[in-house]
């Protein structure tokens, strides 16, 4: 292992310089400075992770904070995960990844116990209320979600109000008036999970607006649970032709639903997804949809985290402007319907 005194001789300075560079706690000339980074490269030197926290008082590492529930789609949130962690590690920080259902608890883990500098915390809920523990501590933090007030809060998300909105106004282009939204799981709207409630409310008042009834009905996912959905979906509003999906795990089973009852798509009814672009992409239809732009989240967060770390970062809402893309699975309104 190559150490700090190995630097200092091989730099040409004392180890107290070479501890300055690191720490950052002292003014050092760009010179010398260049001279330090040159060594410790060349040498391959690596701060003991322990001394370095001692001598700084950080740890360099974000707490990232994401529940892996059983009715959440885990991919999306695994892809967010590893942008934050590979943005993470492009600044010199490493991610402590909390997977459990803690709620306020891992909050006061963190900040009592100087595990980590920052925390990222993910599926946000509109009323979260690991919220005012955040905003009571002098820690960094950014949420990967949009709550209800967002005072005191940085936040990143994709516009998901923006995106319900979109999908209405492309199927209101298209002819269609009867409109269904197959939406995640129950427990996701019990619990007011910000992005759910969010693309429903936006998806509503958008079709308010352009005169469009709305159904919406929550789905386990699966094939038994669509069916039933969808069996209630044209029971109530037999004029159904447009579906807007927000479940990755409801899009296969109804796609197969819809060919098995003889409905074609998109020329009996048209289908957009709000879902990553490989679900649109390799469904057996490829789907028109909303892309959940993961990797852009995950990198925005830690870029705002690290203005904060820095000192010069600002409580800001960053949302992201929804893009729809077209493929084979919208088209006009059936002239019967």
């Amino acid at each position: 292992m190559v150490t700090l005194a190995e630097v200092a001789q091989h730099a040409g300075v004392s180890a107290s310089t070479v501890s300055y560079v690191l720490s950052g706690k002292r003014s050092i000339s760009a010179v010398t400075r260049r001279r330090v980074e040159e060594s410790i490269q060349v040498l391959g030197y690596h701060p003991n992770a322990g001394a370095r926290a001692l001598a700084s008082s950080r740890s360099n590492i974000i707490a990232l904070m994401i529940p892996l529930r059983t009715d959440m789609y885990v991919p999306v949130m695994m892809e967010i995960a590893i942008a934050v962690t590979t943005s993470a590690r492009s600044h010199g920080y490493d991610v402590l990844l909390l997977t459990g259902e803690e709620g306020p608890d891992a909050v006061r883990r963190i900040t009592g116990s100087g595990l980590a500098d920052a925390m990222i915390l993910m599926d946000v809920e509109l009323d979260d209320e690991r919220l005012p523990l955040l905003r009571g501590t002098e820690q960094p933090s950014v949420l990967i979600g949009l709550p209800a007030d967002t005072n005191g809060l940085t936040c990143v998300d994709l516009d998901f109000g923006a995106t319900g909105a979109l999908c209405a106004e492309h199927l209101a282009m298209l002819g269609h008036r009867d409109i269904a939204v197959i939406g995640e799981a129950p427990a996701v709207y019990e619990r007011h999970t910000g992005f759910a409630e969010r693309t429903l409310d936006g998806l509503r008042s958008r079709s308010r607006e352009l005169g469009l009834r709305v159904l919406h009905r929550p789905c386990e996912g699966g094939f038994d649970a669509m069916s039933l959905t969808l069996a209630r979906v044209f029971d109530e509003r037999p004029g159904t032709t447009g579906f807007v999906v927000q479940n990755e795990s409801a899009v296969e089973p109804l796609l197969a639903l819809l060919r098995r009852q003889g409905r074609a798509v998109p020329e009996d009814v048209s289908v957009i997804a709000i879902c990553p672009d490989q679900v649109a992409v390799q469904a057996s239809v490829r789907l028109t949809s909303v892309a959940i732009p993961a990797q852009e989240m995950g990198r925005n967060a830690v870029e705002q985290l690290i203005a904060k770390l820095k000192g010069h970062g600002k409580d800001d809402v960053v949302l992201i402007a929804p893009e729809l893309t077209v493929r084979a699975s919208t088209g006009p309104a059936p002239a019967t319907s």
